[in-house]
């Protein structure tokens, strides 16, 4: 087998190498989105000539229907790499790449840098093809990911006397500058997988301004009796807006950040593009105007919690709850309170938060306005958000279900799917993977309608559900109490992992249906879905309890296997054309 030829284009001291998809500026990969790579790629394979925005979107997007405001962010952020001058707008019709533009022939195996401190150098032959082609696509893998290849660099501005730690990710056309709640630490948002996944979706279509408020985090430690009012800590942003030179900026505000965001939006509208707020409130202390606040009585005794186990993962329960289990997220997050602020600064913070009143500033507010609000927030509660809402002339208001109160925890892709559209207009398409895997599907059934012994019993069986889909080289998709789904790569692995777990369910006391189904899967992130994954649940339904069923296509995809079959019936399904020949398993 002979290695693909090299198509590699070389403009000042760029190289865009058009096979691996990989652009380097002469020490490293530089991350692009793919829709941003095919562009560029495009502009440059028609160097000097003029592409109309028609013919780009086309090829670009093909049987997408995008606005062409989509193609101008691309350019705006390509532009901002690799140059102004390198992309000519060409008046009432498209882009000319304008730049000198070289085709290099073979040249000798160049390092590939990896990471700043990581490089290797890595040479095949005929014979390393799959090699290449493994090595690559993980390259690949960490070029296109969202996440950054290592934390950005931390900067510091001086306001007063006061040093102001601040970062910035991306190269997009609009500056989001983002407010955590109650403590912050630069460097250690990115310790977080989901955390680092959240702020690089947004720095996927904003420059994103990050920093510390003064006395927490990296920014400069203050005596506790000068912990910063939301005057002073506006002033900071003002500070840092300033140092990075942006003139105007979106104010995003998680939780107590909101409040400090609302009043800047209202104090220098000309320097506020939009305002948006998540999972936040107007006023945090209960009253008969406002009765969806924290008691008194419950707020000093959160006060003396934090007394007395700062240090620990404190307030997890309200604040994560699908993550309060997690021993690395526990981990995380108490290491990030410890690093956010002292014992003593907590405390004088939270107790300043709790006077926190912003209602009479709320109609004020004049720049667009969105309020995000999960329905089961167990921090803030739902009706909070719906007031902010509705003290703000024309604020869009979008309340998402879920329990966690931070953002980057549950399901992150529907915060920040609004944040992208109410910002760009466009909502973020994420490009699914097209697998062929055979989908396991065993659906538990409970005749005794006794809710706590089920559970009991469903829970005594995930270790062992999960080890024996481990065991088969499965991937687990989903454990509840309705049942299991996970994919295969080998279909007699799917049908031996899926009869191991059947007999031990007789052993404990469960009664489960079967079924499995090989077809094309449409994979994004942990979610998996798709034709196949509908045939096999309902395949399952059809099943006897204790009866492993499976189509046709996994039968004759096992031949000398050693496993058996006996014909079922024959089954037709709503959704999936033809009839279907569905055989049960012999064990």
């Amino acid at each position: 087998m002979k290695n693909t030829p090299s198509v590699v284009y070389e403009f000042g001291k760029f190289r865009l190498d058009a096979v691996e998809h990989l652009l380097f500026d002469g020490t490293k990969i530089i991350p692009l989105t793919p829709k941003a790579f095919e562009i560029l790629l495009l502009l440059v394979e028609n160097c000097g000539h003029a592409l109309t925005k028609e013919e780009m979107l086309a090829k670009v997007w093909q049987d997408s229907f995008v606005e062409e405001n989509n193609l101008a962010q691309n350019i705006s952020i390509l532009r901002r790499i690799i140059g102004d001058e390198a992309i000519e707008t060409v008046p009432r019709r498209g882009y000319r790449f304008i730049a000198q533009v070289k085709l290099l022939g073979e040249e000798p195996p160049q390092p590939i840098i990896i990471h700043e401190k990581i490089s290797a150098k890595i040479i095949f032959d005929d014979e390393k093809d799959d090699l290449k082609a493994n090595i690559m696509n993980v390259i690949q893998g960490l070029t296109h990911a969202h996440l950054p290849a290592h934390k950005p660099e931390t900067h510091y501005v001086q306001n007063g006397e006061v040093n102001i730690a601040y970062q910035t990710v991306g190269h997009g056309d609009i500056d989001i500058v983002f407010v955590m709640g109650w403590v912050s630490h630069l460097e250690y948002f990115w310790e977080e997988p989901h955390f680092a996944q959240f702020l690089s979706r947004l720095a996927s279509f904003s420059r994103l301004i990050l920093f510390d408020k003064r006395g927490t985090g990296l920014s400069d430690r203050v005596p506790i009796h000068e912990l910063p009012t939301l005057e002073e800590r506006m002033d900071d942003v003002r500070a840092v807006m300033d140092a990075v030179g942006s003139k105007q900026a979106v104010l995003l505000g998680v939780s107590e950040g909101g409040p400090m965001c609302s009043l800047f939006a209202a104090t220098y509208p000309e320097r506020t593009s939009a305002l948006i707020m998540i999972g936040s409130y107007a006023k945090r202390i209960k009253d008969e105007d406002y009765p969806w606040g924290v008691d008194l009585v419950d707020r000093e005794e959160f006060f003396e919690t934090m007394k007395r186990d700062w240090g620990k993962p404190v307030g997890i329960e309200e604040r994560a709850p699908t993550m309060a289990n997690d021993e690395k997220f526990r981990d995380w997050w108490a290491t990030y309170l410890r690093m956010g602020a002292s014992p003593g600064a907590a405390v004088a913070l939270t107790q300043m938060n709790a006077e926190i009143d912003i209602r009479q500033v709320l109609p004020t507010i004049r720049v667009p306005s969105l309020v995000i609000h999960r329905s089961g927030d167990l921090c803030l509660k739902v009706e909070e958000g719906r007031f902010l809402a509705s003290q703000i002339s024309g604020c869009k208001y979008v309340e998402l279900a879920g329990i966690d109160h931070l953002p980057f925890v549950g399901e992150q892709a529907e915060i920040l799917d609004e944040i992208e559209e109410f910002l760009t207009g466009v909502r973020h398409a994420d490009e699914y993977d097209r697998v062929l895997a055979t989908v396991l599907a065993i659906k538990f059934v409970n005749q005794n309608f006794d809710t706590s012994n089920w559970n009991d019993l469903i829970e005594r069986s995930r270790d062992f559900v999960s080890r024996q889909i481990q065991l088969f080289k499965g991937r687990e998709v989903s454990f509840d109490e309705h049942g299991i789904l996970a994919t295969f790569d080998g279909p007699a692995r799917a049908i031996r992992c899926a009869s191991s777990i059947t007999d031990a369910a007789v052993r404990l006391g469960l009664r489960v249906k079967t079924g499995l189904h090989t077809g094309e899967c449409d994979v994004l992130g942990d979610k998996i879905s798709g034709v196949a994954v509908n045939m096999a649940g309902k395949i399952a339904d059809d099943a006897e309890f204790g009866e492993i069923l499976a189509s046709r296509t996994v039968k004759d995809l096992v031949a000398g296997s050693g496993l058996n079959f006996v014909e079922s019936n024959l089954k037709t399904f709503d959704d999936v054309q033809g009839n279907w020949r569905i055989f049960s398993v012999k064990r």
